[in-house]
């Protein structure tokens, strides 16, 4: 579970969140929608402590993040905008691999959260390819990878269909839709709910930092005018 509990934060004096209170529960598929610069990768990350509240609280299956950042940082993966922004390893197994072994673990278990993680997102037995030489969805799917390799509770990704096209977008969709039946938490944040809307057990609105919607899809729905969220015709 990840709870927001009164978080603001202010980037150079100007306030990006201001007084979220939310909880993300466990095995749930909730959208964070909302036009740019409304706060959602703000929000984002302050899941797990890349972002640190000027006041309020961020937990994690009920710690705190400030208290244990590793802890946090393996309960919550965090999948970027752009994944060749979190990508530090040129093959695929090093990259994923790169998350597990920071943790200290044994090889053995190194080797079988690749191994899981990579037939997670259908790219099993590709370890020595150049992440380089991927397609775009490729590379995304490889960053979901690397972010299930931490075993964690919760998957947080911010904007992952952006410069995908339509195939990419269907095999990254397919992957979530999976790992959402097998438990794994989505909290995906996006502009445009078209194709992620039939997924989702909550909807997220914000505006201006702040919540402005949350409720199930059929009743947020009509709650998003003005909010320049892109949904599904009708």
């Amino acid at each position: 579970m990840i709870e927001f509990r009164s978080v603001s934060y202010a980037f150079d004096d100007v306030s990006v969140l201001e007084d979220v209170s939310l909880t993300i529960e466990d095995g749930e598929f909730c959208l964070l929608a909302g036009a740019n610069g409304s706060g959602k990768t703000t929000l984002l990350r302050h899941c797990n402590g890349l972002l640190t509240p000027d006041s309020g609280t961020v937990l994690v299956d009920g710690t705190p993040v400030s208290d244990d950042l590793i802890a946090a940082r393996s309960r919550v993966g965090m999948v970027f905008q752009h994944p060749r922004d979190q990508f530090v390893s040129a093959t695929v197994g090093a990259d994923v691999a790169f998350g597990p072994e920071n943790l200290g673990l044994e090889r053995a278990e190194i080797d079988r959260r690749v191994d899981a993680a990579l037939e997670a997102v259908n790219m099993a037995g590709r370890e020595d390819d150049r992440i380089e030489a991927l397609s775009g969805g490729e590379q995304s799917r490889v960053a979901i990878a690397g972010a299930l390799a931490m075993d964690p509770t919760h998957l947080v990704l911010d904007e992952p269909f952006t410069g995908l096209d339509e195939p990419a977008r269907r095999s990254v969709l397919e992957r979530l839709a999976a790992l959402s039946a097998d438990g794994t938490g989505v909290l995906l944040a996006t502009h445009d709910l078209r194709d992620v809307l039939g997924l989702a057990d909550r909807v997220i609105a914000m505006r201006d930092g702040r919540v402005a919607v949350d409720g199930s899809p059929d009743d947020a729905l009509g709650d998003l005018a003005g909010l320049e969220v892109r949904v599904p015709d009708r």
